[in-house]
């Protein structure tokens, strides 16, 4: 049920294991979201290995240790060479096609479905399914079915222009099983300090920023989450991917506007040695003023932006600004600070945070605990990876698992 990238690999794979099966899709075209993601790219999996996708979801990978075993980076990549779709690595550690075309990717899946022998059946949405002897009974807009086991691929509810609108949780949940919270992940942050919007189509291609709660005593508390990498402002506030790997913990967070976002622009170098060569700069550089030499770090944009954040005037000339108006200078350079209010949501989130419990669900088979013969992959499981391919090869690998398993 559900053909994105963890039905479609399942679906094909069971029917390669010579298994009679159907995949169901309610929208009139499959792999709507296959098309969306990564920019229209889509971004297969990360230059890694199984250990080094475990890593990356922190305690819950260690659900995907067999699905990995059964399907790691290097084996996926070659499953799509070998359809044809030539792959690349980027600097990031991102792997795409060397097209640059999703739509390769999902020609590929297509291909190899319609060569297993699968029937695909569209806009034929699920209405209901109830525990029978012997299986399964389905019911759609059309039909009614019957099947031994079924495997839920629905998605979550991220895109849910795409169709992932959060049918599979309510399907599981009528046979038993539990929900996490669903919310949204890698969603753009909003922030709704005017000086933000300002600095609209800005990009820093490498910062430090953290997640902080605030602090009403002044005391450093530790972050509620830190990440590293690039930084894209727009009209409605932070994006890009640090700001959406650590979106998360902001939609997670029931009262997101008391949290706040710390900006380290030059996190290589530490706040000692900027603190020095910026008081060297501007000592030896009296006439200039300090915003043209901030401009040797920062872009012209951002260097005026810390200038008034840090309330030092635009004008002021490095011969004279004061001893205070530097700490603060190098506070704001270093410690830059997001006033947040929220997420974009699920409308512009790339995956799903929550679903149903891994602990529900056998991580060797992915059979449900609860419900034999039933078996869930992809997003619909409680598991959301950070950005850069590791929740599509999550749901290739537990898709091709369970495949393995029916």
């Amino acid at each position: 049920m559900g053909a994105g990238a963890a039905g479609l690999l399942a679906a094909a794979h069971a029917a390669e294991r010579g298994r009679r099966t159907l995949l169901l899709e309610k929208n009139r075209r499959p792999g709507v979201k296959i098309l969306m993601s990564g920019g229209t790219r889509c971004n297969l999996t990360h230059a890694t290995d199984a250990a080094g996708i475990v890593q990356a979801y922190g305690l819950p990978g260690r659900f995907l240790h067999s699905a990995l075993a059964a399907l790691d980076p290097p084996r996926l990549v070659e499953l799509f060479e070998a359809e044809g779709v030539l792959t690349k690595i980027e600097s990031t550690g991102k792997i795409f096609p060397a097209s640059d075309r999703a739509a390769d990717v999902l020609a590929a899946l297509l291909a190899r479905l319609q060569r297993s022998g699968c029937t695909l059946a569209t806009e034929e949405p699920l209405k209901s399914i109830e525990r029978i002897e012997g299986g399964f009974r389905l019911t759609t807009a059309r039909r009614e079915l019957r099947a031994e086991k079924v495997i839920v691929t629905t998605g979550g509810k991220s895109y849910p222009g795409s169709g992932t609108t959060g049918d599979g949780y309510a399907w599981c949940m009528s046979l038993g099983h539990s929900l996490v919270p669903p919310r949204p992940s890698l969603t753009p942050v909003r922030c709704e300090a005017h000086w933000v919007a300002a600095l609209r189509g800005v990009t820093l291609p490498d910062i430090a920023l953290e997640l902080h709660e605030a602090n009403e005593s002044g005391r450093r508390a530790k972050p509620l989450a830190r990440t590293r990498g690039s930084l894209l402002f727009a009209h409605f506030g932070l994006t890009g991917p640090v700001a959406l790997d650590i979106s998360r913990e902001v939609s997670g967070h029931p009262r997101p506007r008391t949290l706040r976002l710390e900006c380290d622009l030059l996190p290589d170098v530490p706040r000692a040695q900027f603190e020095e060569d910026l008081r060297r700069a501007t000592a030896e550089s009296g006439k200039k003023q300090v915003v043209t030499l901030l401009g040797e770090w920062l872009p012209n944009r951002v260097a005026e932006t810390v200038m008034m954040q840090a309330e030092v005037p635009l004008e002021r000339r490095a011969a004279e600004i004061s001893k205070t108006e530097r700490a603060r200078l190098v506070e704001n350079v270093k410690r830059l600070v997001f006033p947040v209010a929220g997420t974009l949501g699920f409308e512009k989130a790339e995956v799903t945070a929550g679903g149903i419990p891994l602990g529900e669900v056998d991580s060797r088979t992915l059979q449900s605990k609860l419900v034999p013969g039933l078996y869930l992959a992809g997003e619909v499981l409680d598991l959301d990876g950070p950005i850069g391919g590791y929740n599509f090869q999550a749901a290739f690998s537990t898709g091709w698992l369970a495949a393995e398993s029916v």
